[in-house]
């Protein structure tokens, strides 16, 4: 009776886990260069049990069928399906055709990558983003720059190269984004990246929108309520029969 209700409380936590994770996705649904992400989950392996007749010196058996112990989380799913694009008035938005990521520099040291090109010029008149994490270009010889916004027309070509100047945006590629860490929102830390040379195209004015599917968020939800709902319910028998085991053991 205690190993079902421990199993109960695995489940239980498996559950949370997956509703807030479709809280986060239903809150970035107006989040631009969102990537819905999936909890995956698996049984885990059950086991026999059986109950020794006479102790278990007298090596006699009585197999009692298996247990499970409930449900664990094994990985984090991201889905990096392109979103669509939007139209904006700012000239420091842009989206991206491909699976290239525009490249961020952390006052920290590290380096970012979003498909978020939601932009705009802090007070050095340097591009960042909405964190102020500055966006890159790289030069004629390719060495990665920040991109200073001098004039008052900004524009950027269909390549990315940013008009009167050398400057390109620095846009990467991974060849397995599902390797990438979430550093939450829609930032990603990561190795092995490649920088791209004009395979994508560059949509200035524009945004990717979020990838989150209304529907399927909401259905994810129902099916999470009516877990938790059967849960409960053998919880509660769960609890009845402990009750009433212990309650006649303490008349023996």
């Amino acid at each position: 009776m205690i190993r079902s209700i421990d199993t109960l409380s695995r489940n239980f936590n498996v559950l949370q886990k997956r509703q807030e994770n479709i809280s986060a996705n239903v809150a970035n649904i107006n989040t631009a260069g969102y990537k819905s992400q999936e909890l995956i989950q698996s049984t885990l392996a059950s086991k026999t049990m059986v109950n020794h007749l006479g102790g278990p010196k007298l090596n006699q058996q009585q197999n009692l069928g298996g247990f499970s112990f409930g449900n664990q989380l094994d990985e984090v799913f991201k889905n990096f399906e392109p979103g669509g694009l939007k139209g904006t008035s700012s000239q420091t938005d842009f989206a991206l055709s491909g699976n290239g990521f525009f490249t961020l520099a952390g006052d920290d040291g590290q380096t970012y990558y979003t498909k978020n090109g939601q932009f705009l010029a802090n007070d050095n008149g340097e591009l960042v983003n909405q964190d102020g994490h500055r966006v890159m270009g790289k030069d004629a010889s390719g060495q990665p720059t920040p991109i200073q916004m001098n004039a008052t027309d900004f524009s950027v070509n269909s390549s990315g190269m940013i008009n009167g100047t050398a400057l390109q945006l620095l846009l990467t590629e991974f060849e397995n984004p599902a390797t990438l860490n979430s550093m939450g929102g829609t930032l990603y830390t990561g190795q092995g990246g490649t920088i791209m040379n004009g395979e994508m195209t560059v949509f200035q004015g524009m945004i990717e929108t979020s990838n989150v599917k209304t529907v399927d968020e909401i259905t994810n939800l129902m099916l999470v309520s009516r877990e938790f709902g059967a849960n409960q319910k053998v919880l509660s028998v769960a609890d009845e029969t402990l009750k009433k085991s212990v309650n006649e053991i303490g008349r023996v």
